[in-house]
């Protein structure tokens, strides 16, 4: 027993030491990875652990969505384990993205579709897999809502965007008899329009030039066109629309506020904005670059489209639902409408209150 007894403790130690030195490997690889997979950073239904949430942006460079972008990151703390990945303004990419979500086993997904007609398919993909998803900003058709119940949508009706917008020049356009330029009664205007067939751009023209009219304002469109809700774009037409019409154009109406930003460009260059020779431009969003432009006195308005707030909202139903939860307007924060919506209010900006904007 004698001679045992030291090969038994000598084995027991060497036994611990490489216990020891596999629990420090672990702990290293650990501490050493923010983006472990879901399976080990939550369980589905299993309120006690954060859940990992894949949210697919539809592309990082769009002025607004990076402000929702931004709300999604610093709500997620403490709720949630967040993913997120840039589609680049392509559908294949975003549904390669989603397919990367449901083979990882993320608990949720958060998704700001492409094209809003393609939801119908992640849909499809999500409830094969039983993972809760939640739409933003890009409003899925009706009957792929009514898909499964495990589907959510957050954003702003976009018909009370072009309302507003729509009011802010017929406010102005009462206030200064002087927009009437050639007294015709009149209000002459152009529009920038967003992406072709976005339910946001549709609604947003149809529902600014309705306020107008419904104020008993008469108008004539001598222009309208896509610049795909960019900066650059917004220029290169507002620059045509000026070179066609001229001081004809007695209004500038853009479906956000990259557009219209582009638009004060050319109209800077055809030497708008100094002296006395202004133009009214209205856009959407109340982006920081827009709110620059309202201080500066060469936006006359915006509507804000509050990125903070369907940020906040969209993390924060997507972590309950990736949790087994049952949201509800108490753990969510806000009203769900038809067990499916939140929907986040807008809100008439210019000089006058752009303090409002946070």
């Amino acid at each position: 027993m004698k001679k045992i007894t030291p090969v038994l403790l000598a084995s027991a130690l060497l036994g611990a030491a490489l216990a020891g030195c596999g629990n420090n490997n672990n702990n290293d690889k650990a501490a050493g990875s923010s983006n472990a997979p879901a399976s080990s950073a939550a369980t589905s239904g299993d309120s006690g652990k954060t859940p990992k949430v894949g949210v697919a942006i539809y592309k990082f460079d769009d002025t607004f969505m990076t402000g929702v972008r931004n709300a999604i990151e610093s709500s997620a703390k403490g709720v949630a384990t967040v993913d997120i990945v840039d589609s680049q303004n392509s559908q294949p990419t975003q549904n390669d993205k989603v397919d990367l979500f449901i083979n990882k086993k993320y608990d949720g997904m958060l998704i700001n579709p492409v094209d809003r007609t393609a939801a119908g398919v992640i849909i499809d993909k999500a409830k094969s897999a039983d993972i809760p998803v939640v739409f933003l900003n890009r409003e899925p058709l009706p009957e792929d809502m009514k898909k499964w119940d495990k589907v959510y949508y957050v954003g702003a009706k976009a018909e009370e965007s072009g309302t507003l917008s729509g009011q802010i020049i017929v406010d102005y356009w009462k206030a200064h008899p002087e927009a009437d330029k050639n007294g015709d009664g009149v209000l002459q205007y152009v529009m920038l329009k967003g992406e072709p067939g976005h339910q946001d751009a549709e609604l947003r023209t149809t529902y600014s030039i309705q306020a107008i009219e419904d104020a008993g304002i008469k108008v004539e469109k001598l222009a309208e066109d896509t610049a795909m809700w960019d900066r650059v774009k917004g220029q290169e037409k507002m620059a045509a629309f000026l070179g066609s019409h001229g001081d004809k154009i007695e209004a500038v109406l853009a479906n956000n506020d990259d557009m219209a930003l582009g638009a004060i460009e050319a109209l800077k260059a055809a030497g708008y904005f100094t002296g006395d020779k202004y133009m009214p431009v209205v856009g959407v969003d109340a982006t920081a670059p827009a709110v620059q432009a309202l201080q500066e006195g060469t936006l006359l308005g915006t509507v804000l489209n509050d990125a903070n707030n369907q940020g906040k909202a969209a993390i924060t139903l997507a972590a309950l639902l990736a949790k087994g939860e049952t949201p509800t307007k108490d753990n969510v924060g806000f009203d769900i409408t038809d067990n499916q919506y939140v929907w986040i209010s807008y809100k008439k900006i210019t000089k006058d209150n752009v303090g409002d904007v946070k």
